[in-house]
């Protein structure tokens, strides 16, 4: 059982700047793959960013509406990932949920989101 708790999350202008932080907690950890997801207003959820496993290489990927613009990172000590979203625009504007999954054993887990507003 993995348990995530995001935070970080609020209004900011457009060019600015936000970091959001996942807390993670239970057990091997360093085996999941860390993502951010977003879910706007009438829309799907999508995948912002993710790592991979430390026993995977924690290689990066990122959607292609931000690349550039937002790096994920995580802490393997400390338990958490991050996003630093730079250069923020209007359709930035969402509920991101930070999520764990390992595919191969079908475990996933999901926070409960944080609103990030873009809006001058």
């Amino acid at each position: 059982q993995v348990q995530l708790v995001e935070s970080g999350g609020g209004l900011v202008q457009p060019g600015g700047s936000l970091r959001l932080s996942c807390a993670a907690s239970g057990s091997m950890l360093t085996l999941y793959t860390m993502g951010w997801y977003r879910q706007a207003p009438g829309k799907q959820r999508e995948l912002v960013a993710s790592i991979a496993s430390v026993t995977s290489g924690g290689n990066t990927n990122y959607a292609d509406s931000v690349k550039g613009r937002f790096t994920i990172s995580r802490d393997n000590a400390k338990n958490s990932v991050d996003l630093q979203m730079n250069s923020l625009k209007h359709e930035d504007t969402a509920v991101y949920y930070c999520n764990a999954k390992i595919d191969s054993i079908g475990a996933i887990y999901w926070g409960h989101g944080t609103q990030v507003t873009v809006s001058s």
